[in-house]
């Protein structure tokens, strides 16, 4: 077996920037060389997360609409009484979605649905530049 590590480059607008990544990892996995095996996307940090989601406006304004209820800005949040950073939502929202996806491939293909494509969203309350770790690992 073979494992590649690779990065991806990002910079957000922060506040639940949702982004497309799909084609960035479709990419690295056609140029690992590797024929089958598995990608994991992973974001290093505490406020962005990786999932699959229809990317399309309707879908995106429904998730960020949920969070918005389930963890709103502004509440009473001990992490924000502790650091004054006014983020808490955003570790709070990184850990329900989560730091990682694994996508199986095969035939340097990326098994996904038809409207399937993997995003980043960054949660924080600021713009960053993000690095997403792609490891892909096969045969």
């Amino acid at each position: 077996m073979t494992v590649k590590t690779c990065e991806l480059k990002l910079s957000t607008r922060g506040d639940d920037d949702t982004i497309d990544i799909t084609d960035s990892v479709r990419q690295l996995v056609r140029e690992s060389g590797l024929r089958e095996g598995t990608v994991t996307v992973f974001v290093p940090g505490s406020t962005g997360g990786v999932t699959t989601i229809e990317f399309e406006p309707g879908v995106i304004a429904d998730l960020k609409g949920l969070l918005d209820r389930l963890i709103p800005r502004g509440s009473k949040y001990k992490h924000d009484l502790a650091w004054g950073d006014g983020n808490a939502h955003s570790h709070i929202r990184a850990a329900l979605i989560g730091p990682s996806l694994t996508v199986p491939f095969s035939e340097r293909s990326l098994i996904l649905g038809t409207w399937q494509q993997i995003v980043f969203l960054d949660f924080d309350n600021r713009s960053r530049s993000r690095n997403i770790t792609v490891q892909i690992m096969g045969e």
